[in-house]
């Protein structure tokens, strides 16, 4: 850190595009203060609004901008996944990027999504949307370090769940990204890079079991991932998981269902794989 004070020809638009040089994105106002200490906070309230105006710069959350890169200038929109990691910095926060915007990164998505999950430990942290893309904040109690990947980035790196625990995530978050059939279509694709070597007593600790329980009959009955779902079985019994009746679909009635006695699923709910 560095002050300015005796430069009075240096400007804030100056030390934005410095930083843009070294290969920053990301500063804090609290980092700007203290970078130029004589200046009053309207002073660069003002410098701030006019970088904001000229798309220049982006204020993705209180107190904390993102320089535009000049390849996303035309679209004035920055990729989330680029400065996410800075941002949980900012707030002190663990994460790691999860759900939909996990199987992109593991090569399983019809689309790209243009909002970004991050799943992060309590207090929830609000939704926030900048033109037009979304942050949606998923609260989670632990952050599993070891399940999770670093992805490279354009600016730096990003934690994103691996394959195994973003599958056991799309079925336990499924309300979030839209339902169990959007999941169970999404794990469809996802399934290939699933390794059961990486199924580990660290998988199991950090997944309910009722969650092991739905993966386990999607991959098998709905997915027909056989050898998968055999070994998931075979890992959740070595692992000491405990199977009790539960539905396959929260919050639904289950009297008369079909009964999975393999997984003890009630299955009153019918899952459809859009192609």
């Amino acid at each position: 850190m560095f002050s300015v004070s005796e430069n009075k020809s240096y400007k804030i638009k100056d030390w934005v595009k410095d930083l843009q040089k070294k290969g920053r994105f990301t500063f804090s106002r609290n980092e700007l203060m203290k970078v130029f200490p004589d200046l009053k906070e309207t002073a660069i309230k003002s410098a701030l609004n006019r970088l904001v105006n000229k798309d220049e710069i982006v204020s993705v959350w209180k107190g904390f901008y993102v320089i535009v890169p000049l390849k996303y200038a035309s679209r004035k929109i920055v990729p989330p996944v680029l400065y996410i990691d800075d941002l949980m910095k900012y707030l002190n926060r663990g994460y790691y990027v999860g759900l939909l915007n996990a199987a992109s990164f593991h090569g399983a998505a019809h689309q790209q999504p243009q909002d970004i999950f991050v799943l992060t430990t309590p207090p929830a942290l609000r939704e926030t949307k900048k033109r037009g893309v979304r942050i949606i904040f998923v609260s989670r109690k632990e952050i599993p370090g070891q399940l999770l990947k670093s992805f490279k980035t354009e600016t730096g790196f990003v934690q994103v769940s691996s394959p195994e625990l973003t599958a056991a995530d799309l079925i336990f978050y499924q309300k979030n990204i839209g339902g169990i059939n959007r999941a169970s279509a999404i794990l469809n694709e996802l399934a290939e890079s699933i390794s059961l070597d990486s199924m580990r007593k660290e998988f199991f600790s950090n997944v309910p079991v009722v969650t092991v329980q739905r993966l386990g009959y999607i991959l098998e009955v709905v997915l027909g991932q056989y050898k998968l779902a055999s070994g998931l079985f075979e890992k959740a019994g070595k692992y000491g998981c405990v199977f009790q009746y539960i539905s396959l679909k929260t919050g639904k009635k289950t009297k008369g269902d079909t009964i999975n006695e393999k997984w003890k699923i009630h299955v009153n709910e019918q899952i459809e794989i859009e192609e």
